[in-house]
C-alpha cells in the first residue's frame, strides 16, 4: 500500500478552521490522504501526553505517522560535542515517534564543513552507528532511522552518501528527497530513466525490501549554483522535478512507499495530486 500526505500543515489547515495538532488526522482524511509527517525541525517540543493523544487520533482515522527530527542535527561536525549532541536529538525524536505511534524518523545529516566529503561521511557513519546502538539499548529499535538526501551541494547527503549510511544496519531506511536530488544536480532529475536509476541503486545497495518500502519527500525546489534555494508548489513549471515518472517507477517495481509532500503551503493539495495519479495507475 502507498501512503501520501503532507509534511506539516499547509495553508488549508487553518483555512478549514483547524487549530490543534490533534485535529490533523481528521484534516488528513478530509483532504483524501492517509499519511502525515509531524515536523520537529526546531526541536522536540511535543510532550508525551500529547503524543499519545495524537496516536489515538491517528489510529481512529487510520493515518500513518512519521516524524521529522530537528534540523540542527550535525552527524559530521568537527566539534565533537556538537556531533555527539546529535545522538540526544535522535533519541528524543525516536522516543516522541514511539509515543505517537510513528514508525520512522527523518534525519538531516548536516554539512561537510571544512572536511572532505570522504572524512565527513566517516564521521557521520560513526555517529549513525552510535545512534543505532543507543536506540537498540533504549528499546526503540522499532523506530526506523531515515537519513535524508539533501539539497545544498555543501551538505552531506548525496544518494551515494545516504545509501552508505543506510548500509550500516537493517534498521536504517533512506529518505529520498527527489526535489533535493534535483536541486543539488541543477535539474538532472528529468526523466523516467533517471528515476529508475535511483531505484536500482537503492536495490543494489540495500536490497529489494528497502527499495520497495523507502521513505519519500517530494516537492519542486528552486535552485542556484549552490543547490537548493526554496521550496515551490506543483504549480511551478520552471524547476521541477515531475512526480509522475517517480510514481510510474514505483508502480513498475511494486513499491509500498510513504510519500510526504513538502510543497510551500500547498503540501496537502499537492500530495493529493500525487495520490490521484497513483490511483490512476
Amino acid at each position: 500500500m502507498m501512503f501520501f500526505g503532507p509534511g506539516g500543515n499547509g495553508k488549508s489547515f487553518a483555512e478549514m478552521g483547524y487549530k490543534s495538532s490533534l485535529q490533523v488526522p481528521e484534516y488528513i482524511i478530509k483532504m483524501g490522504l492517509n499519511a502525515y509527517e509531524y515536523e520537529c525541525g526546531r526541536g522536540i517540543n511535543i510532550k508525551e501526553e500529547k503524543c499519545k493523544a495524537l496516536k489515538e487520533k491517528a489510529e481512529e482515522y487510520n493515518v500513518k505517522l512519521s516524524l521529522h527530527a530537528p534540523y540542527y542535527i550535525s552527524m559530521s561536525s568537527i566539534e565533537e560535542e556538537k556531533r555527539l549532541n546529535s545522538l540526544k536529538y535522535i533519541y528524543d525524536s525516536a522516543k516522541a515517534a514511539n509515543f505517537m505511534g510513528a514508525d520512522r524518523i527523518v534525519i538531516h545529516t548536516g554539512s561537510c564543513g571544512k572536511l572532505s566529503r570522504t572524512d565527513a561521511l566517516i564521521k557521520a557513519k560513526d555517529t549513525m552507528q552510535k545512534a543505532i546502538d543507543l536506540i537498540r539499548k533504549e528499546n526503540l529499535y522499532n523506530i526506523r532511522l531515515c537519513p535524508e538526501t539533501m539539497g545544498k551541494i555543501n551538505q552531506l547527503g548525496t544518494l551515494y552518501e545516504v545509501l552508505e549510511l543506510c548500509a550500516l544496519d537493517e534498521n536504517l531506511m533512506p529518505c529520498i528527497d527527489f526535489g533535493h536530488l534535483n536541486a543539488r544536480t541543477h535539474g538532472e532529475l528529468n526523466g523516467k530513466e533517471k528515476y529508475e536509476q535511483i531505484f536500482s541503486e537503492i536495490e543494489n545497495k540495500l536490497g529489494n525490501d528497502r527499495m520497495r518500502n523507502f521513505h519519500v519527500h517530494f516537492s519542486k525546489i528552486e535552485y542556484t549554483e549552490g543547490g537548493e534555494k526554496r521550496h515551490l508548489t506543483f504549480a511551478d513549471n520552471v524547476y521541477g522535478p515531475d512526480f509522475e515518472p517517480m510514481l510510474e517507477t514505483a508502480y513498475k517495481k511494486n513499491c509500498n512507499l510513504t510519500v510526504i509532500c513538502e510543497s510551500d503551503g500547498t503540501q496537502a493539495e499537492d500530495a493529493k495530486l500525487m495520490k490521484n495519479y497513483w490511483e490512476s495507475l
